[in-house]
C-alpha cells in the first residue's frame, strides 16, 4: 500500500473546502462519534447541515462498524451556532486499516482549521466503582498498541503537521476537561454519573478475556476501548486540543470464574469445598449492549456537547 502524503491530505482538505458554503469557511471545533453516538448531529440546526459521504472524500476509507454510519457532517452546534464538523462514524484499526487511514480524517480536519477535537467513545468499565451509563472524562489514556509499536506516527514524520517527538503527557486539555464539566452539571448531570479517568485502548475486536481485564485495571485503567487514542495522538501532532469522553456500556467482568476442578470434585465426591467463584459465563460481552446503552443516554450526551461548544464559544481555552 502507498504512503499517505502531504499531497493526499491537501488534496482531501481542498475537496471538503471547496463544496462547503462561506459559514464553514472557519470551522474550528470538530466532533468523532463513537459506536451509537452519531445522533449528536441532530443537536446541529438541521437547515444548515452539510453532508459528505466517506466513499466521496478524497483518502477516505469506509466505515464497516454497525452504529457508524460513515459520513461527514457540517452544522452550527448550540446557541452559540459554533460552526462544527463531526466524524459519524470513525475508522477503527480492527477493521483492517493502517493507522495512518484510522486516522486521516483527523489532519483533514487540521486543515480545514479546527483547533478543538471532541472524541467520543463506547468503553467497558474495569473499575467496580463505574456503571453501566456512566461519562468518564478522559485526563489520560494507555495506549498498548503504541506501545508495542502500531503506532499513529511511525514514519517519517511530516512537518506540515507537526514535530518529530510530540509531548502527550498533556493529551486531554485541562481547561476543556473543567468546561465539560461546568457543562455536565448544567444540563442536570449528577456529579455520581459522570467520572474522570484513565482509557485504555487495545485493538480489538475481540472483547477482553478476565485476566486480560484485570491486568488492565491493575496497570492503571479504568475503562477499555478499541478506538479514540491514534486520533487523540494524531490532533495533538498537529496541535489541536482535544477533549476526551467515555460512555459506559458495559461492565467488563474481571472474575477469575468457576473452578471446574473443583466443581468435577463436589460431584464425585472428593470434597465438600464450596465455590466461592461467579459463574461468569451468565454475562458475555456483546456489541449489541453497547449500542442499547449508547441510544439510552445519547439525549443526554447530546445536550451535554451542545452546551459545552457553547461554554467553549464564550470562554476559548
Amino acid at each position: 500500500m502507498s504512503p499517505i502524503t502531504e499531497e493526499i491530505y491537501k488534496a482531501s482538505a481542498e475537496y471538503i473546502a471547496s463544496k462547503l458554503p462561506a459559514d464553514f469557511k472557519n470551522v474550528k471545533l470538530g466532533i468523532i462519534c463513537g459506536s451509537g453516538l452519531g445522533g449528536l448531529v441532530t443537536t446541529i440546526d438541521q437547515k444548515t447541515k452539510v453532508e459528505f459521504s466517506y466513499q466521496d472524500i478524497p483518502g477516505f476509507v469506509s466505515s464497516t462498524v454497525i452504529g457508524h454510519a460513515g459520513k461527514l457532517v457540517f452544522g452550527h452546534l448550540g446557541e452559540s451556532r459554533t460552526p462544527t464538523v463531526f466524524m459519524v462514524g470513525r475508522f477503527h484499526f480492527y477493521e483492517g486499516h493502517n493507522m495512518a487511514q484510522v486516522t486521516f480524517p483527523v489532519r483533514v480536519m487540521a486543515l480545514l482549521g479546527v483547533q478543538y477535537l471532541i472524541v467520543t467513545n463506547a468503553c467497558g468499565g474495569l473499575q467496580p466503582t463505574f456503571k453501566v451509563g456512566d461519562l468518564m472524562i478522559i485526563n489520560d489514556h494507555l495506549s498498548l498498541p503504541g506501545l508495542v509499536g502500531t503506532h499513529p506516527l511511525i514514519g517519517p514524520n511530516m512537518e506540515l503537521f507537526g514535530t518529530r517527538f510530540p509531548a502527550v503527557s498533556d493529551a486531554y486539555t485541562y481547561g476543556l476537561r473543567k468546561l465539560a464539566f461546568k457543562a455536565a452539571f448544567d444540563i442536570g448531570i449528577s456529579p455520581d454519573d459522570i467520572r474522570e479517568g484513565v482509557y485504555c485502548m487495545v485493538s480489538g475486536p475481540s472483547f477482553e478475556t478476565r485476566v486480560e481485564a484485570r491486568y488492565l485495571a491493575s496497570i492503571g485503567a479504568d475503562v477499555v476501548g478499541m478506538s479514540t487514542v491514534p486520533e487523540v495522538v494524531v490532533a495533538r501532532h498537529a496541535g489541536i486540543k482535544v477533549l476526551g469522553i467515555s460512555l459506559v456500556t458495559n461492565a467488563v467482568i474481571n472474575a477469575k470464574g468457576k473452578d471446574a476442578k473443583l466443581e468435577v470434585m463436589r460431584e464425585l465426591g472428593l470434597t465438600d469445598e464450596v465455590e466461592t467463584e461467579p459463574d461468569t459465563e451468565k454475562y458475555i460481552a456483546n456489541h449489541e449492549e453497547v449500542l442499547e446503552t449508547s441510544a439510552k443516554k445519547s439525549q443526554e450526551m447530546q445536550k451535554m456537547v451542545a452546551r459545552f461548544a457553547d461554554l467553549l464559544a464564550a470562554s476559548p481555552v
